[in-house]
């Protein structure tokens, strides 16, 4: 990995065996990135990021400025997202099984006495994994047979910087677990975004064709996920 300086911006450059330049910028901190092709030349890599200076600053502000979540404490009484809505947490006393669930407005956990922060923040999580294995197949079988593309293998997993990615060669998609906090469009469009790698591997005007055709609308539906593919 090579560190470059664009007008006090650093950007962190890799080779990689691919075909084209691809520059990004990341949350929560505005890490610039760009991943350049093995054979393109030192010259090529600079004009290239020189012509996208204005477009990194922008994205930079643009990632600065979104709110940022606050670190959670799984007090009682601190609310959770799901699916786009807020719950207010209340921890209850468990005799069974340490669990969480949704009662009326309330993310409910039931814990055993000695119970530790990491222990409640490991529940939820649980909690938010089993409700995306319950979601996802379902929506993975509808768009599979309107796109004609088949998902060999799907998972969930806590990512920093992606809401999704796609193994074409294994035909295997990742959905980020934090993603549960999410209203239910958002959770589709990322799932119809990858499945679309299987048409199109490239983030190209082929796959921008390919998102437009099947979900309409899908760019706003990106913007509404802080820039993150």
């Amino acid at each position: 990995m090579k560190e470059i300086i664009l007008d006090n911006i650093k950007i962190q450059m890799t080779r990689k065996n691919i075909k084209t330049l691809r520059l990004s910028v990341h949350p929560p901190d505005g890490e610039v990135r760009l991943s350049v092709p093995n054979g393109v030349s030192e010259e090529a890599v600079e004009e290239f990021i020189d012509s996208r200076e204005e477009w990194v600053k922008r994205q930079i502000k643009k990632v600065n400025n979104t709110p940022r979540e606050a670190p959670k404490g799984y007090i009682a009484g601190e609310t959770h997202m799901f699916l786009g809505k807020e719950y207010i947490l209340r921890i209850q006393d468990a005799f069974g099984k340490q669990r969480a669930e949704i009662l009326d407005s309330e993310l409910v956990l039931f814990v055993k006495e000695g119970h530790t922060k990491e222990k409640r923040e490991k529940l939820i999580k649980e909690w938010y994994r089993a409700q995306l294995k319950i979601m996802i197949p379902k929506l993975i079988a509808k768009w599979g047979h309107v796109m004609k593309v088949e998902v060999k293998d799907w998972g969930v997993k806590d990512m920093k910087t992606r809401w999704g990615t796609c193994n074409v060669r294994d035909k295997r998609i990742w959905i980020n677990l934090q993603l549960a906090k999410k209203d239910e469009k958002f959770i589709e469009y990322i799932i119809v975004h990858e499945m679309t790698h299987l048409l199109e591997r490239l983030h190209n005007e082929k796959f921008k064709k390919h998102m437009t055709k099947f979900l309409p609308g899908w760019e706003e539906l990106k913007k509404g996920l802080n820039g993150m593919e």
